[in-house]
């Protein structure tokens, strides 16, 4: 298959570009796999579709401010701005990174954010990415904290606000490491956890830290050629439990999927952490995923991707086709489909 395949047609205006006044009222479009079928429903309602033995799995990576803004160091001067990927040293200290215009930032150049925190550029790679040392009199993690806007992504056309710090976020996020925020778990709310719960759920969390691997763009037409960038990712022993005796996996977003098809494709659900690029797409085997809670995605995405090989190619495009229709709000502010 082609990248182009998963093109589709999407109105500007669908984006959504705030997030709804209350956490957990967007609409769900719900598709079933086995009646060939979707219709319309909302997400307060999420609950009635959870079965006695469910493990509903959730990603608690948690977004940090990782986008700053500063000046080269040079007599040209000119402005940069950076979207940290992952810290490289315990101490945060030396970053991978992204920086915008790339083609003005050199190895060797120094890059200032203000008076208190700086960062040298150590090397140079394709497509915009460098590694930094950050140089600081301060723990870097600090001066980042206070620094760093929330990484809304470029489809958001606002700077964010100090409201997104808390919306662009799960309630249940704990361990800090993403650069995106694993968007279906947005619309949870304790008391939604707590339905889930009494409709005979457990809960189980993954962590895996958003980074390239989710959102680059894939630079290849054929899919047998795509290889998507290492993500960290962990799951305790605990969890694995909760997991390993559950009836059916309800995953919470794609994130959690390519977690638990991970673990599986590694032997099975037991304590483990390391990196993955595990790449999903229509023919690949789901070992575990029973269910899925997703947001639209972007088209022409490596998401979209996973999402077809779960629901069905041509059904995924025509659910899209009748979110357009329906007028769902897209992408991380959005609406979300519920896969059974």
């Amino acid at each position: 298959m082609q990248v182009s395949d998963f093109n589709y047609e999407l109105p500007e205006e669908l984006i959504a570009q705030e997030p709804l006044a209350e956490r957990g009222a967007s609409r769900m479009l719900v598709v079933s796999r086995e009646k060939h079928s979707f219709h319309d429903d909302e997400f307060r309602n999420f609950h009635q579709y959870i079965r006695a033995g469910d493990c509903l799995v959730l990603n608690n990576t948690r977004v940090f401010p990782a986008r700053l803004h500063g000046r080269r160091n040079t007599v040209q001067g000119g402005g940069v701005e950076v979207l940290l990927i992952r810290a490289l040293d315990e101490d945060e200290t030396v970053w991978r990174v992204l920086v915008k215009p790339g083609k003005r930032v050199r190895t060797g150049d120094q890059i200032v954010f203000d008076e208190q925190l700086r960062a040298e550029v150590l090397s140079q790679d394709d497509f915009g990415e460098r590694t930094l040392r950050f140089l600081a009199h301060e723990p870097v993690s600090d001066l980042l904290e206070h620094l760093g806007e929330t990484p809304l992504p470029p489809y958001i056309h606002r700077a964010p606000g100090a409201s997104d710090r808390e919306r662009y976020q799960a309630v249940f996020a704990a361990k800090r490491g993403s650069v995106a925020a694993p968007t279906a778990g947005l619309h949870f709310t304790a008391e939604m956890l707590d339905k889930c719960r009494d409709a005979g759920a457990e809960l189980a969390y993954v962590t895996l830290h958003v980074g390239l691997g989710t959102f680059a763009p894939l630079r290849h037409e054929k899919l047998s050629e795509i290889r998507l960038h290492e993500e960290y990712f962990e799951i305790t022993e605990a969890n694995a439990g909760i997991m390993r005796r559950a009836k059916r996996l309800f995953c919470v977003g794609t994130t959690s999927v390519r977690s638990v098809e991970t673990a599986l494709l590694r032997g099975g659900f037991k304590k483990m952490s390391g990196e993955t690029n595990l790449f999903i797409q229509p023919g690949f085997h789901f070992r575990g995923t029973g269910a899925l809670l997703t947001n639209f995605h972007l088209p022409q995405s490596s998401l979209l991707m996973l999402v077809s090989a779960f629901a069905g190619y041509e059904r995924t495009l025509a659910a899209y086709r009748h979110a357009v229709e329906k007028r769902y709000r897209f992408f991380s502010y959005g609406d979300c489909m519920l896969i059974e």
